[in-house]
């Protein structure tokens, strides 16, 4: 599914983030960037060592990444030429900042990207595996946020939103037909 804001295509498809063809793929990662399960496990498989060796080099400067941050390595292997690593918020019932952090993890993750003039960049969709974020409430977020920069900002080519399994790909899509663009 495809829709055209100003000059950029958002695109919400099914499949892998390891293997999109873009200028940068965004990984959930966790705070302490040393890889885990999920979605940043794979990226740090596919990616290989050096993925792995930027975010140590990174941990020894900052710490840990907090929670809505983001910070941009390297591809490594990948065929993105970069990996924006952010950390999404665990879903603590719904009170606890869940909402607005997870907007920042994607709105964070857009402005590394433009700062760094990429113009095209695939999403997962953050927070909705381990941490526990409810599909339909995460789709809406991240969706608005997405549609929000891209308004506002008029930068991209193209912002992908890579499903992973049929029912996130329903829900991403029954969600973006029902915000006003």
């Amino acid at each position: 599914m495809k829709v055209k804001i100003n000059n950029c295509e958002l695109i919400l498809l099914q499949g892998d983030i390891t293997q999109q063809e873009v200028d940068a793929i965004v990984n959930a990662a966790n705070s302490s960037l040393m890889g885990g399960g999920g979605v940043d496990g794979a990226i740090h498989r596919a990616g290989g060592p050096k993925i792995l060796e930027e975010c140590k080099k990174i941990v020894e400067k900052i710490n840990f990444l907090p929670t809505g941050e983001a910070v941009i390595t390297s591809g490594g292997n990948l065929k993105a030429k970069y990996v924006i690593h952010t950390v999404g918020p665990i879903y603590r019932g719904g009170n606890n900042s869940e909402a607005e952090l997870l907007s920042n993890a994607y709105k964070n993750s857009l402005k590394i990207a433009k700062e760094h003039d990429l113009q095209t960049i695939a999403f997962p969709s953050i927070s909705t595996g381990a941490y526990r974020f409810p599909l339909k409430e995460a789709a809406k977020i991240a969706l608005s946020t997405i549609i929000n920069f891209i308004k506002e900002e008029n930068h991209f080519k193209e912002v992908r939103m890579v499903l992973f399994g049929n029912n996130a790909f329903s829900v991403y899509k029954d969600t973006l037909k029902s915000i006003k663009i």
